[in-house]
């Protein structure tokens, strides 16, 4: 299926509008300690398809919504998506030399401003969506639930525990239920995180919100079986980090599990199935509609 015409161009300014609103964020001074913005800064601004901020923006409009008020969500997403990032790069854990076709974070600022770098930008989207729902308290309800279909999902139970299983699952072999649940956990969370927050902000009904959430699960499967798929056939150029990374560490993932093509075909079953699951929207969710085939043929 191919992309709507203007799908690329209505992403890309999605992207403009949280790029822009991200820089307010991060206020710089002169005295000590001061680094710790320049390695969150490195990071956060280091590119990246923002998917998470572009996914919860687009929800709250396509609801209706204020972007005035999703977009502290909007950005807070992007800087736990980071954090995490950064973590996950260290030699503790996952070990990358490259993210976004740059150094790690840990190569430039060192393995200790990393972390402090990493604990600052989950502190600070906190601090974001905090500060916007005393500015908007007439709002609070929509506010509180987004803020907790993110914490709930970036924390043991979501993001975090997929990481933990990804990390006690390497040299050992896994079932198919654990790789799912790993999957969904570890990278489907938050995706899953960012559709619900601006399903929240844009107060969408309970059919809608549970259309929405269906959405979620899938494209965020799906996203991680492409990572996956990206692994074994992309290059550094293409994916901005190391590709066979998951080999070298001799992780389980779809393409050592079920083959590449296997993989592949699970893969469109998933975007499909997204697709699917906005049928009660119509043309109102033609943009999410395509982003879901926008994750299933993206090249990094």
């Amino acid at each position: 299926m191919a992309l709507m015409t203007d799908f690329k161009t209505e992403y890309s300014n999605y992207v403009k509008i949280v790029n822009d609103t991200l820089a307010g964020y991060l206020q710089f001074d002169d005295g000590p300690g001061s680094n710790i913005y320049n390695a969150m800064k490195y990071s956060l601004t280091a590119g990246g398809k923002r998917l998470r901020p572009v996914l919860a923006i687009s929800v709250c409009d396509m609801l209706g919504g204020s972007r005035q008020d999703v977009l502290p969500f909007a950005c807070a997403l992007e800087m736990i998506h980071t954090y995490s990032l950064i973590h996950d790069d260290l030699p503790a854990m996952d070990n990358d030399d490259y993210r976004r076709g740059m150094p790690t974070n840990h190569k430039v600022f060192g393995e200790a401003m990393a972390i402090l770098a990493g604990d600052a930008l989950l502190n600070k989207a906190y601090e974001i969506m905090i500060s916007h729902m005393l500015k908007r308290g007439e709002h609070t309800k929509a506010f509180a639930k987004a803020m907790d279909v993110i914490a709930s999902n970036a924390g043991a139970d979501g993001m975090i525990r997929g990481q933990t299983i990804d990390m006690e699952s390497e040299g050992r072999t896994i079932s198919g239920q654990t790789l799912e649940y790993m999957h969904r956990c570890k990278t489907g969370a938050l995706i899953k995180a960012s559709v619900l927050a601006g399903a929240s902000i844009g107060n969408a009904t309970s059919s809608e919100y549970d259309s929405l959430a269906k959405y979620a699960d899938c494209i965020g499967l799906a996203f991680q079986i492409k990572d996956d798929i990206m692994d074994v056939k992309s290059s550094l150029e293409q994916m901005g980090k190391q590709a066979g990374s998951d080999a070298a560490s001799n992780k389980t993932t779809y393409v050592t599990m079920f083959g590449l093509d296997k993989a592949e075909q699970l893969l469109d079953e998933s975007v499909e199935s997204a697709a699917a699951a906005l049928e009660c929207f119509g043309n109102r969710a033609a943009f999410l509609r395509e982003l879901a085939f926008y994750i299933r043929d993206r090249k990094n």
